[in-house]
């Protein structure tokens, strides 16, 4: 079964909030700030009329477990250009110790 785009946006989000919960990474806000263009340019390419942004954040916010949200940033991370290995090794780690 495809992912919907909506799907998609959620777990990129998700990752976002993935990568906020690694707080003994240095350049976590260099990273954050990659993976928020990666989800806007997404977004643009791959629109959807109903998806209510706000609403969607928030309820992954607060909804998703942090296992979850790091599961779901080693997704991101992956997409990314220039992916940072040592933060997905960092991630791999925690969700090891989990």
């Amino acid at each position: 079964m495809p992912l919907e785009i909506e799907d998609s946006y959620r777990y990129m989000i998700s990752g976002y909030f993935g990568v906020m919960e690694m707080d003994t990474y240095p350049l976590k806000e260099y990273v954050l700030q990659d993976i928020k263009e990666y989800i806007t340019e997404y977004m643009k390419q791959n629109p959807s009329s109903h998806f209510q942004l706000e609403e969607e954040v928030e309820k992954i916010k607060d909804t998703y477990s942090t296992k979850t949200k790091l599961q779901d940033a080693l997704l991101v991370l992956n997409q990314l250009e220039k992916p940072p290995v040592d933060l997905i090794i960092l991630i791999k780690r925690r969700l090891e110790k989990r």
